[in-house]
């Protein structure tokens, strides 16, 4: 298969405008997404401020990159108020794009600004696709790059995190770019191809602590190319010794010109913040729960301040916080996530097309078919070792904390492409067909391609019967909703909707009131009528019900087993008629009998009955009146409450059900004395 040069750059060209139409074009469909204002405040205050703290959960290159454009503007910023340092990164961010609108006096309106800063973040996917097709060129031909980039143009998880102001088209893009140039060191050895992998793997750790993997991603790379050079070099036990030390001194000077473009990330200061008020625990404070190892090496940086310290808090945070996280895969919610949940997440998002071009690359190099030894362990090592390590990780909300593995898979599969041609060149046609299977099935998905399921899974229609959160939706269907709204001539609704009151629906002109979600439980009260009057509006990620841990306790729960009598954007599920909803309803009194109990634990059990009233079967209505109950001296009553939560449990999930079950004995337990 021989391209002329011209030839190819063109269809490159081209290839790449493709690429940026569909995100840009998707993107302009789409509202704000769950994590976007959080990062895009905080990438301002950073260039702004030089604060790394208000999400440090994540360090700063992404989000500064995609506040760049937003800094010759003259912005309302919104001032610190002291909240949570999470709370403050949030709302934040939603009163800088939204507060700024003319609505509301400004000159910008929101929906102008996040196109500005997902624009600016596209820059990381389509210099990712560059980085592809130049792999592919070098390792296995021009027509293995192309292949390798037709593939990546239409890749809905590319095409899904490529301009969202989020961390994971970065990392993906650095990774696989410090992985591309350090084969090409390896390759033919230089002062500027040393630099160059030193450059891209600090910006890789600037982009997502996932990228911590890199450093032993490379050296088990250097140990990997000094066993095929030792084969080479078997007469030669000097030259040998002196091969090891210079590689091995090559990635060893990498990973310190790697560290100084992390510290210049966050503008060599160790301090988090220069000053202000913000409600942040302490680095120390937030160990306590780590393993002994962690906090061992955790502390041994600190102590000699190796790294930034917004960049260890935020490995101490995401550490932590991924042990709480339950999901909802394969119909199911889990108290926590499974081992093979990336490898099976992989299957279902992936498409057919690259999948079978996958496992023809496997095919060719268990049969020998392909020799360039180099070339297979550098594309199959990385990935090997990122999955490896996600399949320990208990936070199973999505691939995109495995898109790093994505672009190794093109290359792979453009590999495969090309053995078959090789083999047979008839098969030219095989591969033409699978590519524009590719096409079509990534374009079907269009605009939304979030929810992207291949064929086998049923479709992107089909997603949410196996997955949540950013595998499916992460509040990106308000415009849709407003405009579905609009045709049917609806002005008298309510929407459960998942990112609620970080995004507000209102701020996007959609009139329903608001029903409970767990994110808005706490923060203010919705006060629900015995019977809901639709239609009735709940993006899939609330109506399957995983924060809650159980279907037991998803208020939603009844609607989730029914089929909705509409679906806008393959995320927000449209219910027409009138519901009872008890747990819901619920919610209130369950709220204010945990905030009355600090206080008055005798109005906590006023509020606690009322619940229980409303909804017989609320776990967490029993919970919370036996809880007053036993504040208020009152034990065998309480007892018998949570004997009525033990009951209930039965009905929960293996796992959350053992849980349950544990902690009302140990209620019972403390009772009896």
């Amino acid at each position: 298969m021989t391209l002329r040069k011209p030839v190819l750059l063109i269809v490159a060209g081209l290839l790449l405008v493709a690429m940026a139409a569909q995100i840009a074009l998707s993107l302009r469909q789409q509202s704000f997404t769950w994590d976007e204002g959080d990062h895009l405040f905080a990438g301002y205050m950073s260039l702004k401020k030089g604060d790394f703290a208000l999400n440090p959960e994540h360090p700063p290159l992404a989000k500064m990159v995609a506040a760049l454009p937003l800094l010759p503007l003259h912005l309302v910023v919104p001032p610190m108020q002291g909240r949570y340092f999470k709370d403050e990164a949030y709302f934040g961010g939603r009163e800088l794009v939204f507060r700024n609108d003319p609505v509301h006096g400004g000159k910008y309106a929101g929906d102008v600004l996040l196109f500005y800063a997902r624009m600016s973040i596209m820059v990381f996917a389509l210099l990712l696709a560059v980085t592809v097709f130049l792999a592919g060129w070098e390792m296995f031909g021009a027509a293995a790059g192309l292949i390798a980039l037709a593939l990546a143009v239409f890749e809905p998880n590319l095409l899904t995190n490529g301009g969202l102001v989020t961390t994971d088209a970065a990392v993906s893009c650095m990774f696989f770019a410090a992985v591309y140039a350090f084969y090409r060191y390896c390759k033919v050895p230089s002062v500027g191809r040393l630099v160059m992998v030193g450059l891209a793997t600090g910006l890789a750790l600037a982009s997502k602590h996932s990228a911590i993997l890199l450093p032993p991603v490379l050296v088990v790379l250097a140990v990997g190319e000094l066993a095929g050079r030792w084969r080479a070099m078997r007469g030669s036990e000097e030259s040998w010794r002196r091969e090891v030390w210079r590689l091995l001194g090559a990635v060893v000077a990498m990973l310190a010109i790697g560290v100084f473009v992390l510290w210049a990330c966050y503008g060599f200061r160790y301090a988090m913040r220069p000053s202000g008020p913000m409600e942040i625990p302490t680095l120390l404070s937030t160990m306590t729960t780590l393993p002994a190892l962690d906090n061992k090496v955790i502390l041994f940086a600190v102590r000699w301040r190796l790294l930034p310290e917004s960049y260890l808090f935020g490995l101490v945070d995401v550490r932590r916080v991924a042990g709480f996280q339950p999901t909802f895969f394969l119909g199911r919610i889990r108290q926590t996530g499974v081992w093979y949940y990336f490898p099976v997440v992989l299957l279902i998002k992936l498409t057919l097309p690259l999948l079978l071009l996958v496992a023809t690359a496997a095919w060719a190099m268990v049969s020998r078919r392909v020799r360039q030894r180099r070339e297979i362990w550098f594309l199959v090592a990385p990935p090997v070792m990122f999955l490896g390590f996600a399949l320990t990780s208990p936070l199973n909300v999505g691939l995109r904390h495995v898109l790093p593995v994505v672009p190794f898979l093109l290359m792979l599969a453009a590999m495969g492409a090309v053995v078959l041609v090789r083999q047979r060149r008839g098969f030219v046609w095989v591969v033409g067909t699978l590519l524009v299977w590719n096409a079509v099935s990534c374009l079907r998905a269009y605009p939304n391609y979030m929810p992207y399921s291949n064929e086998a899974w049923g479709g992107p229609a089909k997603t949410r019967l196996y997955l949540t959160d950013s595998a499916v939706d992460w509040g990106q269907q308000l415009k849709a909703t407003k405009a579905y709204l609009d045709a049917h001539g609806i002005h008298d609704c309510y929407f459960a909707y998942f990112i609620e009151p970080y995004i507000r629906f209102e701020d996007y002109g959609i009139p329903c009131k608001p029903l409970p979600t767990l994110e808005t439980r706490s923060l203010f009260e919705i006060d629900v009528p015995p019977v809901v009057h639709g239609p009735v509006l709940i993006s899939d990620s609330v109506l399957g019900g995983y924060e809650l841990e159980s279907s037991v306790r998803n208020p939603y729960d009844s609607l989730f087993r029914r089929k909705p009598d509409d679906v806008i954007m393959n995320g927000v599920e449209v219910y027409r008629g009138d519901f009872a909803l008890p747990l819901a309803r619920s919610e209130m009194y369950e709220e204010r009998a945990r905030k009355a109990m600090k206080t008055d634990p005798q109005a906590a059990l006023v509020a606690a009955t009322e619940a229980v009233a409303i909804a017989p079967q609320g776990i967490d209505a029993h919970l919370e009146r036996g809880n007053a109950l036993s504040a208020l001296g009152r034990k065998s009553e309480a007892v018998e409450e949570y004997r009525k939560v033990k009951v209930i449990a039965e009905g929960m999930e293996p796992g959350t059900k053992e849980t349950w079950e544990g902690k009302m004995d140990g209620l019972i337990g403390e009772s009896r004395f």
